[in-house]
């Protein structure tokens, strides 16, 4: 029996992302396309590559909550402001994956970054959930299980990441055009980034007891299409190994199908290419034999486990279907 899939904001980078998986799912069906300035074309006019694909022929709507077909699940890959108020309005029947930062840590949604501990059981029993930012995801795989083991201290964390420029969306102003991007580097969002909020929330919880993490956050544009690197730094609780924190890495993750945890090779970490395409995580941890630092590299693809792979992660928990299913490729590395 097929899962009926809607993607409303089907034409930026996380719809046409989402809408490529799950042509490939054994179970979804996409029966609906929304999107705002490509509302009244047929999907391969916006996408030439579903040209001659039966669902190539979908005409994309304008996105009335109120008009929507019979579905199964909506995703709602729309900007961060967009989604509160549409949202609200789809109705009870149709779970929701929102892979926008309008529900993140909002009461009647589930935080979606499957990985931390107990949320594969809430997701799996939610209508509403919201995926994490694609920041926030790679940088809490690596901190998870610095944090809940607790290895290091939740104060002085610094994390230190660098995303490729469909980070920013298709509809990325000037700032974001090859001209500016090529060969250059630039660190924005110091006065405070969306993801910032969203990782201290997701590391006080994890690390329990009251306790606050306030994580100190600077993303880096590079010039690149996709792929998250995130450095992260924390100070150790007591004496702690290199052998120690890999060990407790591999323990949590163990059961995990997506996440990689790999020892440095010759002080080298995982390449973000080795994520391209894929819902796969790499991850590093070394301690500084110098500074005494913590230091745990996460490599994901932001489109990827940053976005679309993750949500179709969680629609697939929320359907009663195996979680790998329609993720089951390797990255597209070289």
């Amino acid at each position: 029996m097929s899962v009926r899939i809607g993607i409303a904001g089907v034409s930026g980078y996380g719809g046409i992302e989402l809408l490529r998986l799950c042509l490939g799912h054994p179970a979804f069906e996409v029966v609906y396309a929304a999107g705002e300035t490509s509302a009244g074309q047929r999907l391969h006019e916006r996408c030439p590559h579903l040209y001659g694909h039966p669902v190539g022929d979908l005409v994309i709507q304008p996105f009335v909550p109120e008009e929507l077909p019979d579905l199964d699940v909506v995703f709602a890959s729309l900007p961060t402001g967009k989604s509160r108020e549409p949202l609200a309005r789809v109705p009870a029947r149709t779970k929701i994956v929102d892979v926008g930062g309008d529900h993140r840590f909002v009461d009647g949604w589930e935080y979606g970054l499957t990985e931390l501990p107990g949320a594969r059981e809430r997701i799996a029993a939610a209508t509403r959930v919201a995926d994490p930012g694609c920041y926030s995801a790679t940088s809490l795989l690596a901190l998870a299980p610095l944090v809940a083991r607790g290895l290091i201290e939740l104060e002085g964390i610094i994390i230190d990441a660098k995303s490729g420029v469909s980070g920013a969306g298709r509809g990325g102003a000037n700032a974001y055009g090859y001209a500016e991007t090529n060969e250059d580097v630039v660190a924005y969002g110091l006065l405070g980034h969306d993801h910032q909020k969203e990782m201290s929330e997701a590391l006080s919880r994890l690390a329990g007891g009251g306790r606050r993490a306030s994580p100190t956050f600077t993303p880096h544009l590079i010039p690149m299409t996709r792929g998250i690197l995130s450095t992260c730094y924390g100070r150790p609780r007591g004496s702690v190994a290199t052998e120690q924190v890999v060990k407790a890495a591999r323990a949590f993750y163990a059961r995990e199908p997506f996440v990689r945890v790999m020892d440095h090779q010759n002080g080298r970490s995982a390449h973000t290419k080795w994520t391209a395409g894929s819902n796969l995580a790499f991850l590093t941890y070394v301690v500084s034999p110098v500074s005494g630092l913590v230091i745990a590299v996460a490599a994901t693809d932001n489109l990827g486990k940053g976005a679309a792979g993750q949500a179709m992660q969680n629609a697939n928990l929320m359907t009663g279907q195996p979680e790998t299913a329609g993720l089951g490729g390797t990255a597209s590395w070289p």
